[in-house]
């Protein structure tokens, strides 16, 4: 969407908060033992109580208030039976609305003890993500968000998973346009002045396609490699964005 008024911007600050807290609260109950279904629950519960509700759930009948993806899972893991283990790597996904406005976040955390290379993982998949917020400016080409995404990761030995990519949300969970996590220079498109959308690098230690498992929701990388990414919702202007899903303690 595009904002077009204050109350539209009101209403994503809204949302776009409760999603970041939903992520922090979600992963502060992360521990070895603990079940990515248990997990979704508590995120569950935590929208219900701050009158948001799940979006994956509400648009697309998605099994589960949550997305939890573990280690070469890398987007849409349906919370259940999975017992997360010391030296996963967990991403805890929340798209959620709330009064008609949506807002999306994710973000990837090592259970102890983590490997230096997990922990290089999830150091450049925040910094990619720094450096394409960074580039996300009213006029600016699209494609420059793939291009700063793509030098990080090579930059740190590690690879893009190409397949994924940020979108517009606002008004709907998956709006327009796609924001590719590599560089395409066909693309010409650009950013506008006050459109609402995510930026979210997948970055792998090998890996750069996925596949749908057969629960028919969750893309695993093709080779077993690791994933990991960080997202946000922001609302482009002519300088820096508005992060709409950052809250104090996140990425």
């Amino acid at each position: 969407m595009t904002i077009e008024k204050t109350q539209d911007l009101e209403g994503l600050r809204a949302i776009g908060r409760v999603v970041g807290l939903a992520i922090l609260h979600v992963s502060s109950h992360l521990r070895p033992g603990i079940s990515t279904g248990e997990l979704d629950a508590i995120g569950g519960e935590f929208l219900a109580k701050h009158g948001a509700r799940s979006a994956p759930m509400l648009v697309y009948a998605y099994p589960g208030h949550t997305c939890i993806s573990v280690n070469d899972e890398a987007a849409h893991g349906i919370p259940g039976g999975r017992v997360v283990r010391a030296g996963d790597l967990v991403n805890i996904d929340i798209s959620a609305e709330m009064d008609g406005y949506f807002a999306d976040a994710g973000a990837s955390f090592s259970v102890p003890p983590s490997t230096p290379e997990q922990e290089r993982l999830l150091r450049a998949a925040r910094q990619a993500l720094a450096e394409a917020i960074h580039r996300a400016r009213a006029g600016q080409l699209i494609n420059e968000v793939g291009r700063a995404v793509e030098r990080v990761a090579r930059r740190a030995g590690f690879t893009v998973l190409r397949e994924l990519a940020g979108h517009g949300v606002g008004r709907h969970i998956h709006e327009d346009p796609s924001v590719p996590n590599f560089y395409e220079p066909r693309n010409r498109e650009r950013f506008r002045e006050g459109a609402v959308l995510t930026i979210e690098p997948f970055l792998s230690n090998g890996g750069d396609r996925v596949r749908e498992m057969p629960d028919g929701w969750t893309l695993a990388t093709t080779n077993g490699r690791l994933s990991a990414q960080y997202e946000h919702t922001l609302v482009i202007q002519r300088g820096a964005p508005i992060l709409l899903t950052q809250v104090e303690g996140s990425w």
